[in-house]
């Protein structure tokens, strides 16, 4: 019997002079963890884009529980997205994508 994988979300924001679009921003991160850790290592990661908002540049990701440290450490290395100089910073990392916008409403209202 195959054990369900657990997922964990992450919430993040970009600071970038540009305003790329959500594939640019999911191929840089997706370059960063490959750079990192390799074609394997990225493969185990299952990383995937769940929302992007252009306007306030915040952006939920999804990723394996087991690799939320290499996801992590991986996005600390983004210095550019879309040719223009970039930082990308997690707001909050939640189970579900419910706990994780009220995180964030809760850290956006302090």
């Amino acid at each position: 019997m195959l054990k369900r994988t657990k997922r964990r979300y992450l919430a993040l924001q970009l600071d970038s002079d540009g305003a790329p679009s959500g594939k640019e921003f999911i191929d840089a991160v997706w370059s960063a963890v490959t750079k990192l850790y390799g074609e394997h290592g990225a493969s185990l990661t299952s990383l995937a884009l769940i929302d992007y908002d252009l306007e306030k540049k915040t952006a939920v990701i999804r990723t394996s529980l087991a690799t939320l440290d290499l996801v992590r450490a991986s996005l600390a290395t983004i210095t550019s997205v879309a040719g223009s100089e970039a930082a990308v910073h997690v707001l909050a990392v939640s189970g579900t994508i419910k706990a994780l916008h009220e995180k964030t409403r809760v850290n956006a209202n302090q």
